[in-house]
């Protein structure tokens, strides 16, 4: 099934009014049989209209295409990306809108299927005939949408593709940055923060899901055993790699894997998986009432690692914001405002994690970018945004000023950490110059 949502946000201001409003409109269609199910209309909560709102010049809108995975294996991550376009979009038009105009997010559900991404941005632009789009989620959604963006001159914002090496075309433009190299960045700060821990861990044990940007990270470049990775870094910076143990997409035997792990039965068990992989992992080593130390999962879903508990403590990922108290008193007050009404929207929609964390942060991230390039083109030309966005960069609420390189594919010096479960939140712990709290140790 494949369900489309359009979001609607309009503003309009006379004299002294000021209104908006929100209209959701979701259809799901059974692909396989061609019928169509019932519509589901529903409204959003209203938007508090900012201070400074100016009315829209015009009722015509600027439409952004783009598609998330909305169900499906990353859908727990997905959802995080939505309801964070949802509260940008609408946020924007109470500002009075983009270059005079309303702004409408026409969004596919991609189902987390990769096979679904580019028909789904042909259709978004050669049919619908969208101004502009934004990227998916997770980079081999990212990197099937990118020739197309390509083709047809879109520039691509986009919030967490990180394999900056095949991000080639020169306006695809990230909104979460781990470098150039992140397949050495990410290792060498891992290994930088477990040096802090004078010595008490010294194996790993190193998980990988095959594709993406996770293998990647792992591996390098494939058939290059010399570029960077996580495998070589390690044991270059003292650790030994005690299993290495990598797995397809849609991977599902979890317990034979948990045997693996408590056979070598390493000081961290590091895995470069995505979304609820960390947690199938963790739930099978339960099972044999066994646990690592210490662990660390790259790209997890942060909600339902964090709904594991105790079993869950201590465990490590990257992060480019928490919104744990220390970092929010140094932030301007709409951030507050901004991770408050997340809050708000994410427990009215039942959604177990409520936290503006990373994932939002990054999709925030990318939303200003591309408002930014098309503010400073003057135009929604695709061209005339990707030369704005190389000459002027963009200055992000959650990243700071960034600037754009063609020679580096655009990634910018990135501002990311390491975060750690502790108690019942994820806080920031790593490098000490941001974080809000202090790395633990492992366990047991």
């Amino acid at each position: 099934m494949r369900r489309r949502t359009r979001i609607l946000a309009v503003v309009a201001v006379l004299g002294l009014l000021t209104a908006a409003c929100v209209e959701v409109d979701t259809t799901t269609t059974e692909e396989a049989t061609g019928t169509t199910a019932p519509t589901e209309t529903t409204a959003a909560p209203p938007t508090t209209a900012a201070s400074s709102t100016t009315a829209a010049v015009s009722d015509d809108p600027i439409v952004v295409g783009g598609t998330l995975s909305l169900t499906g294996a990353f859908g727990p991550t997905g959802v995080i990306h939505r309801i964070a376009g949802e509260m940008f979009v609408e946020r924007l038009n109470a500002a009075g809108g983009l270059l005079g105009r309303p702004v409408e997010w026409n969004l596919l559900d991609d189902e987390s299927d990769g096979a679904n991404i580019a028909p789904l941005y042909e259709q978004l632009i050669s049919q619908d005939q969208v101004d502009l789009i934004m990227g998916p989620y997770a980079t081999p959604n990212i990197l099937a949408a990118m020739p197309v963006a390509e083709r047809y001159g879109y520039t691509l914002p986009q919030h967490t593709a990180v394999l900056a090496p095949l991000m080639t075309y020169a306006c695809q433009f990230p909104g979460w940055s781990i470098g150039p190299e992140p397949n050495s960045f990410i290792p060498n700060q891992i290994a930088d923060a477990l040096d802090s821990l004078d010595g008490v861990v010294s194996t790993v044990a190193l998980l990988t899901n095959e594709s993406g940007s996770t293998a990647f990270i792992s591996y390098g470049v494939a058939d290059d055993p010399d570029d960077p990775s996580t495998l070589n870094i390690l044991p270059e910076r003292g650790y030994e790699v005690v299993a290495d143990i990598p797995y397809p997409p849609g991977y599902e035997d979890w317990g034979a894997t948990a045997a693996q792990v408590r056979d070598v039965n390493p000081d961290l068990v590091l895995m470069n998986g995505l979304g609820v992989e960390a947690n199938s992992l963790i739930e099978a080593m339960q099972q044999l009432d066994y646990m690592p130390p210490l662990m660390f999962a790259l790209f997890p879903a942060p909600g339902p690692l964090l709904g594991l508990g105790d079993a869950a403590q201590g465990t490590l990922s990257v992060s480019i914001f928490e919104p744990n108290e220390p970092i929010l008193e140094q932030m301007d007050p709409e951030v507050r405002e901004i991770v408050n009404e997340f809050a708000e929207r994410a427990a009215a929609e039942e959604i177990p994690y409520t936290v503006f964390e990373t994932q939002a942060a990054a999709s925030w991230n990318a939303w200003e970018i591309l408002v930014q390039g098309v503010e400073g083109a003057g135009s929604t030309d695709g061209q005339a945004i990707c030369d704005s966005l190389h000459s002027t960069g963009a200055d992000l609420t959650f990243s700071g000023a960034v600037t754009f390189d063609p020679a580096v594919n655009n990634f910018w010096d990135t501002t990311e950490g390491l975060k750690q479960i502790q108690g019942t939140e994820w806080v920031m712990v790593w490098p000490e110059d941001i974080a809000a709290g202090t790395l633990a140790g492992p366990t047991g």
